[in-house]
C-alpha cells in the first residue's frame, strides 16, 4: 500500500532531495508529483545564473544525472572549463559543457523577461522530467554564512572551501522580501500530501521556509506532513550537515532536525539504528516509522518513497480520527 495520495508536494533541496523526488516519481502515478526545489544555493558564475539544487532535480528526473557524484550530467566534458582555466579565470566550480549549455539557455530566458519559474517548467518539459519543478520563488534568494573567514556565499564556502570555514551563522538573504513562486503556492494549496525530503534542514530546507507565506501555508495545510531525516546515526549520508549543526550549537541528531519543523510535521521517518531519536519523537506526539533510510540507487529511493507513502496514509487516517 502506497496511499491514494494524487498530488504529492515534496520540499527539496541537494543530492538526497532529487534522490527521494526520483523515488517518489517512480512510486506515484504521472503528473501526481510536485517538487519546490531551494534557490538559495543559486549563483552567477562567468555572469550566467547556475541554479544547483534545481539543475540537480531537472538532471535526475529526466535521467541525465551522473550517479557517480550525484550531481551534473552523465558523461559530460569540461572542455569550456580547461578553456577558461587557460585564460586565467577561476575554475573552482566544476561546470560540464552540457551544464554550461544549460546556464547558457536559462540566462538568455533571463534577459528575455521570462520568470524563473517558466524557464524551469519549460525545461522540464522540453527534458520529459517525471515530475513538476518549482523554485520556491522566481526572486533573488541567497544562503550566506558568517565563517571564521567572514561572511561568504554558499558555493564559494561549500565548493571553493570545501566547508573547511567554521560557521557561526545563517541568513538567507533576500528570503524576507521575496514572494513565493505563484505555482509553489499552488502546488501546496491543492497538496493532499507534503513531504520533506532528507535533505540538509539548514541549507535546503530552511530557505524555503523563509520565504513569507510558505511555512504558514504549509503550518495550515490540512494534508499530512511527512519528513524523512538526512542522518544515520548522527552523521549525513553525504553533504556538511552534522558539521554545520555542530558549528551552530545544535546537537546533531534526528530528533533536533525535527525540531527544525516544529509545527509543519505530523510524521517523521528517521533510520532503524535511530532508536533514542525515535522514542523521543514518539513521547513529543509525532508519529514515527523507522526503516533504512540510505537510498542508494533509483531502486532503493523507490523503496524508501513507497514506505513514505504507506506511512503518510496511516498518519493521515489518524489525523481524520482525531478530528472526527
Amino acid at each position: 500500500m502506497t496511499g491514494d495520495f494524487q498530488h504529492v508536494v515534496l520540499l527539496a533541496g541537494g543530492v538526497g532531495g532529487a534522490r527521494m523526488a526520483e523515488g517518489l516519481a517512480r512510486a506515484l502515478p504521472a503528473g501526481a508529483l510536485t517538487v519546490i526545489a531551494n534557490v538559495g544555493d543559486d549563483e552567477e558564475f562567468y555572469g550566467l545564473r547556475v541554479c544547483p539544487d534545481v539543475d540537480t532535480l531537472l538532471y535526475t528526473l529526466s535521467d541525465r544525472i551522473d550517479r557517480s557524484q550525484g550531481w551534473g550530467v552523465a558523461y559530460d566534458t569540461v572542455k569550456a572549463l580547461d578553456v577558461l582555466r587557460d585564460l586565467g579565470a577561476p575554475v573552482w566550480m566544476k561546470l560540464g559543457d552540457a551544464d554550461f549549455g544549460l546556464h547558457i539557455w536559462r540566462s538568455w530566458r533571463l534577459a528575455e523577461g521570462a520568470s524563473l519559474s517558466a524557464i524551469v517548467a519549460e525545461a522540464a518539459r522540453q527534458w520529459g522530467a517525471r515530475a513538476d519543478i518549482v523554485p520556491a520563488t522566481d526572486e533573488r534568494v541567497r544562503t550566506k554564512l558568517n565563517t571564521d573567514e567572514g561572511w561568504m556565499d554558499f558555493q564559494p564556502w561549500f565548493v571553493g572551501r570545501r566547508c573547511i570555514p567554521k560557521v557561526s551563522e545563517l541568513r538567507y538573504e533576500g528570503a524576507e522580501s521575496a514572494k513565493p513562486a505563484v505555482s509553489a503556492s499552488a502546488a501546496i494549496a491543492s497538496a493532499d500530501l507534503i513531504a520533506f525530503a532528507p535533505s540538509n534542514p539548514l541549507l535546503s530546507i530552511e530557505p524555503i521556509l523563509a520565504i513569507p507565506g510558505l511555512r504558514d501555508s504549509i503550518e495550515k495545510c490540512r494534508a499530512p506532513r511527512v519528513g524523512v531525516s538526512p542522518l544515520i546515526g548522527g552523521k549525513a549520508v553525504k553533504g556538511p550537515l552534522a558539521r554545520l549543526m555542530q558549528d551552530l550549537g545544535i546537537e546533531a541528531t534526528t530528533r533536533a532536525v525535527a525540531g527544525r519543523y516544529a509545527g509543519l510535521l505530523d510524521g517523521f521517518i528517521v533510520d532503524t539504528g535511530d532508536v533514542e531519536d525515535a522514542e523521543a519523537l514518539r513521547a513529543s506526539g509525532l508519529a514515527v516509522a523507522a526503516t533504512e533510510i540510505l537510498m542508494g540507487g533509483p531502486e532503493g529511493a523507490e523503496r524508501l518513497a513507497r514506505e513514505l507513502l504507506a506511512f503518510a496514509g496511516k498518519v493521515a487516517i489518524a489525523g481524520e480520527r482525531r478530528r472526527g
